[in-house]
């Protein structure tokens, strides 16, 4: 029988592997993978590489844990049979506040095999990530991830408990691989306040059941972007004009593509006007002290995303809604 555990991976061979699990989740180009070396020199510097492997189990062995019960993998006595199939990798940074320069973590990449997604994976990598580093003892994890992409809305926003205020245009100039290639590398650059109630209820073992669409809708929340339907099949983003002034209100809701790989794959030119019409939203929303707190996705024959937006930086800490 076959077994998922986690590793600490720290050894060059072990970097090899990462290298090429990065040329299968971004297929397409060599030129934006994290070379071996790299993240040799990460991880002997407080940096952390951290990967799910397969291993083969005698009959013997115990069944596979709960998805939030993955082991680390005794290093001391390695499995014969082991494939690596996901990691996460990050590194110690700075960020300033008034009262000088604070250590936080930079997580750069996240990759899951194809045949590994949808089963808790990238959940259980980043849990482990938010474990090691509340045991150095730092207090703040960020990283990037493309606004549109509703799938890792859900995991960062929704399940991990991240909020956002930050967006960065192009953030990484012209992106070569086939996931990226052909549209503006615009960012979310998220926050995750690893010791925030908001943050260690999710980590619990009893996380808070999600709110769907029809509990914001119930309680006056505005999607200010409504999505068009076109002759294409294809979501379209709402014209100026028909857009829904948003001072006022606590709670809103912006509209993104259900699926945009896919819709960009249809149509470029309709993809680049997502990311014009997105960016230009959350800019403004920033600006005017709004967050992203939330992320809902409506399931169906023709399904829908949504961010959730707060008003107000309490939420960074966590210390108004959990």
């Amino acid at each position: 029988m076959k077994k998922l555990t986690l590793h600490i991976l720290e050894t060059p061979p072990e970097m090899l592997a990462i290298e090429e699990i990065q040329r299968q989740v971004w297929p397409g180009t060599d030129r934006d993978i994290v070379p071996d070396h790299l993240l040799l020199a990460a991880v002997h510097n407080g940096g952390l590489v951290i990967g799910a492997i397969e291993i083969e189990m005698s009959n013997e062995a115990v069944a596979q844990p709960a998805p939030d019960e993955l082991d680390f993998l005794d290093r001391n006595n390695p499995p014969q049979h082991a494939e690596l199939v996901g990691f996460v990798f990050g590194f110690p940074g700075l960020y300033t506040t008034p009262d000088g320069p604070r250590i936080k973590h930079c997580s750069h990449l996240l990759g899951v095999l194809p045949a590994y997604r949808d089963q808790g994976l990238g959940f259980q990598l980043k849990r482990a990530q938010w474990q090691m580093v509340r045991y150095q003892g730092v207090d703040r994890i960020t990283w990037t991830y493309d606004p549109l992409l509703s799938l890792n809305a859900h995991l960062n926003i929704a399940r991990l408990g991240t909020v956002c205020n930050t967006y960065f245009r192009d953030a990484y100039g012209e992106m070569r691989d086939e996931m990226n290639r052909g549209v503006p590398s615009d960012r979310f650059q998220v926050d995750w306040w690893v010791n925030s109630r908001r943050v260690l209820r999710r980590m619990s073992k009893r996380p808070p059941a999600p709110l769907d669409l029809a509990h914001y809708l119930a309680a006056g929340t505005p999607i200010i972007n409504p999505s068009r339907a076109a002759s294409d099949g294809l979501p379209h983003p709402a014209k100026p004009d028909e857009l829904a002034p948003f001072t006022g209100h606590s709670l809103l809701l912006v509209e993104i593509p259900a699926d945009y790989l896919a819709l960009k794959a249809a149509d470029r030119e309709l993809a680049i006007a997502w990311r014009l019409h997105t960016r230009s939203l959350f800019e403004e929303l920033f600006q005017s002290g709004y967050l992203v707190t939330d992320s809902v996705y409506l399931p169906g024959a023709q399904p829908r995303s949504f961010y959730v937006m707060t008003y107000g930086e309490a939420e960074i800490m966590g210390v108004n809604k959990t």
